[in-house]
C-alpha cells in the first residue's frame, strides 16, 4: 500500500470517529443535560479512533488524565501502526448548543506529524483567523481598525462590509467596541469558536470574514489545524486571566507576550481534519432522523491535496438500534440532572 493511499485512509477513519461522536450524542440534543451528551460522545470517539492504524497521542484533548478518564492529554489512541501522530479532539464543539437545541454545535478531530501541534495549558488565547485572499495581511499586535482595513482591502470590500465573528463574552467586549467605531457588522456566537474559526477561512461559503477576540486555547489549535487546510491565515496570543497563567507559561517554556503564526500553532504539512455537525450551523447540518436511515453530514479537510470534502451519510436504523443510538433507547436510560447539581458541575477543561 502507498503512503498516498494510506493517507486517504487515515481521512476516511477520522470521518467514521466524528460520525460515531455526533450520533452519540445527537439523542440528548436539547435534553439540557451537556455533561452526558459530552460522554457520549467522548466514548464514541475514543472507541472508533482505538482501531486506526496510526500510533496517536492526544496532544488536545478532554484534560488531564485525572480530570478525563479518555482522551486525556497525552493519552497513546490508535492500534500502534505507523505513522506516529499528534491527535486533537473535541468531541463536542459546543456543549451548551448541543444541550439547548442551539445551531452550531459539532465532532471534531484533526491530526498532523508527531511534535508538530502547539500545547499549553493556559485556558485562553485571542484570535484572529482570515480566508486565503486575506493571507499575509494580518497583524495581531495592530491595532483593530489597521487589520480591518487592510482584510476588506484584500477582500475587495469596504470595511463596513465586512462580517467579524466574535464570542460574546464580557472580556470581549472592548474588541466589540472597537469594531463597531470601524463599521463592519458583527455576528456575536456564545460557543463554538473551532466552527467559527472555519467560517471565517471558508468566507465564500460562509459570508463571514473574520474571526477576531479570545477563545478556549485548545479550540485555536484545532482550528488553525482547519484554517491550514483551507490555506487561510491565523494567529493568535496568549489571553492571561491572572499572574499565575503568565508565570505557567513562562514554566512551559513559551515567552508570554509572543504572537503566534499559522505554523506556529500547527507545523505540519500533511494535517487532516474532520467535523459531523450536531446540530444544525453555517457550516454543518445536523444530525436528522427518518423512517430507516440517520442523516449526518460532514466536512472533511486535507492540507496536503487542499481537497475539501462534503459527506452526506445515511445511517441504517437498525444497526444503530443494535447498539442502542436511537434517540428513544437512550432516553430510556437517560436521567435528567438535577438543577441544584447541573449549576455546580464543571466541565473538564474550558469551552470558551
Amino acid at each position: 500500500m502507498t503512503h498516498q493511499t494510506y493517507d486517504r485512509n487515515l481521512a476516511l477513519e477520522l470521518l467514521r470517529a466524528t460520525e460515531a461522536a455526533a450520533l452519540a450524542a445527537a439523542p440528548l440534543t436539547g435534553r439540557g443535560d451537556k455533561e452526558a451528551a459530552d460522554q457520549r460522545a467522548v466514548d464514541a470517539m475514543r472507541n472508533a479512533l482505538a482501531s486506526v492504524d496510526m500510533k496517536g497521542t492526544v496532544v488536545i484533548g478532554e484534560g488531564e488524565k485525572d480530570e478525563a478518564p479518555m482522551l486525556y492529554f497525552g493519552e497513546e489512541i490508535g492500534n500502534g501502526m505507523e505513522p506516529e501522530v499528534d491527535v486533537a479532539v473535541d468531541p463536542i464543539d459546543g456543549t451548551e448548543f448541543t444541550a439547548s437545541l442551539i445551531p452550531g454545535a459539532m465532532a471534531v478531530v484533526a491530526l498532523a506529524e508527531r511534535g508538530s501541534m502547539f500545547t499549553s495549558h493556559v485556558h485562553y488565547m485571542e484570535k484572529l483567523v482570515v480566508s486565503r485572499r486575506a493571507r499575509g495581511v494580518i497583524d495581531i499586535d495592530m491595532p483593530v481598525e489597521w487589520n480591518l482595513v487592510r482584510i476588506a482591502k484584500a477582500e475587495g470590500l469596504h470595511p463596513r462590509d465586512l462580517t467579524v465573528i466574535i464570542l460574546n463574552r464580557e472580556r470581549n467586549q472592548p474588541i466589540i467596541e472597537q469594531v463597531r467605531a470601524v463599521g463592519p457588522r458583527i455576528s456575536l456566537i456564545s460557543g463554538g469558536d473551532v466552527a467559527a474559526a472555519v467560517a471565517a477561512a471558508n468566507d465564500q461559503l460562509t459570508g463571514k470574514h473574520v474571526l477576531m477576540g479570545s477563545g478556549g486555547a485548545t479550540e485555536g489549535v484545532l482550528a488553525a489545524c482547519a484554517v491550514k487546510c483551507l490555506r487561510g491565515d491565523m494567529q493568535a496570543r496568549f489571553y492571561f486571566r491572572d499572574d499565575d497563567e503568565r508565570q505557567l507559561v513562562v514554566r512551559e517554556g513559551h515567552k508570554p507576550d509572543r504572537s503566534f503564526g499559522i505554523d506556529d500553532l500547527c507545523s505540519g504539512d500533511n494535517i487532516f481534519f474532520a467535523a459531523t455537525g450536531i446540530t444544525t450551523g453555517d457550516l454543518l447540518h445536523g444530525v436528522r432522523y427518518e423512517a430507516d436511515y440517520a442523516y449526518t453530514h460532514s466536512m472533511v479537510l486535507r492540507s496536503k491535496s487542499g481537497t475539501i470534502r462534503y459527506v452526506d451519510a445515511y445511517h441504517e436504523n437498525s444497526k444503530l438500534r443494535e447498539n442502542g443510538l436511537l434517540p428513544e433507547q437512550v432516553m430510556l436510560n437517560h436521567r435528567p440532572p438535577a438543577p441544584s447539581l447541573s449549576a455546580a458541575r464543571t466541565p473538564a477543561r474550558a469551552r470558551g
